[in-house]
């Protein structure tokens, strides 16, 4: 996922943009804030959760005090009954940044969701829109036989696509094989056929983690504990309360939101929701670790590092002098 560039030397130089990547919880928006205060960048969100409205203290929201000081694109864009897709964000987030470079500012996108760095990055294919009742029909089979057998079934049609998702990433799992279902390609056939669409920007990409995985559980753990002290069960009491939504919406299906909605509906105890939004978290970023150590042109930053020192880092490794 190497960053694009001009092929011609005397090309004009493609506008800078910076993604500012990393797990959950490893200090991805204070830096963000940080370097807002040093260029004139212009900050997107790459965020399937931050998208929906309502969803603030279990998706780490910034506050609306920071919102303000410092506005955020893509951020409370959709009701939580709506999906919102990565070929959806691509188009938001490319005319974000467009819009970001016309007024002579660059486009800083700070997220932790992958799939939406990388469809930014590469485009998208262009596979069939949902179809409900394949879409019903599939976690009915979840339902009755769990999430292995959906990851079976797709297996049978499409081992590739079932080799890169993990058994228990269940909306990964349904569109895969809701996708096979609808147009009886598989994912991995319309992925083949997606050609690369050049990004035009040069991008200057860094993640940001602790060195060691202990450090970042311990963070995940603190932030959530947080969560759960600053009011996070009564806003899922609330979005459930709407009577609208159900929990094979992806805003539901968010790590956090999930577990505390399946013990607002009586699955288990306020303690084993807790349990389970840590375990589901956990598996996010070493998920998203995972997507990071593939990830080319990448400059890493350390958690632990005083901020000045993380911002010099991106300052230098961004030829910041040179930027608008």
């Amino acid at each position: 996922m190497a960053a694009s560039t001009s092929s011609d030397s005397h090309a004009k130089p493609l506008p800078p943009a910076i993604f500012l990547m990393g797990p959950t919880a490893a200090g991805k928006t204070d830096l963000a804030l940080a370097l807002s205060e040093h260029l004139p960048c212009d900050l997107i969100s790459v965020d399937s959760a931050l998208v929906y409205r309502g969803l603030n203290i279990g998706s780490a929201k910034p506050d609306a005090e920071t919102l303000a000081r410092y506005p955020h694109q893509l951020i409370d864009i959709c009701d939580p009954s709506e999906p919102y897709s990565a070929a959806q964000f691509r188009q938001d987030a490319l005319a974000a940044m467009a819009k970001s470079v016309e007024a002579g500012r660059i486009p800083l996108l700070v997220g932790g969701t992958m799939l939406y760095f990388k469809a930014l990055m590469e485009g998208l294919a262009d596979m069939p829109s949902a179809d409900q009742q394949v879409r019903a029909d599939i976690n009915r089979l979840a339902e009755e036989l769990g999430w292995p057998a959906v990851h079976a079934a797709l297996a049978a049609v499409d081992p590739e696509s079932a080799a890169r998702i993990h058994p228990n990433h269940s909306q990964r799992l349904s569109r895969a094989l809701e996708v096979y279902r609808i147009s009886g390609l598989t994912m991995t056939e319309w992925q083949a056929r997606q050609s690369a669409q050049t990004l035009p920007y040069t991008v200057h990409q860094f993640a940001i983690a602790p060195p060691e995985r202990a450090v970042l559980h311990t963070r995940i753990e603190q932030r959530l504990r947080q969560m759960f002290v600053s009011g996070f069960v009564e806003e899922v009491a609330a979005l459930m309360a709407r009577g609208d939504l159900h929990p094979d919406l992806p805003s539901i299906r968010a790590v956090g939101y999930r577990q505390v909605w399946e013990h607002l509906r009586g699955d288990y105890d306020v303690d084993t929701a807790f349990e389970r939004a840590l375990v589901a978290t956990r598996q996010l970023a070493k998920r998203q670790l995972t997507w990071l150590r593939g990830w080319q042109d990448l400059i890493w930053l350390d958690s632990g590092e005083s901020t000045n020192s993380q911002l010099n880092k991106v300052l230098m490794h961004s030829g910041a002098a040179e930027l608008p």
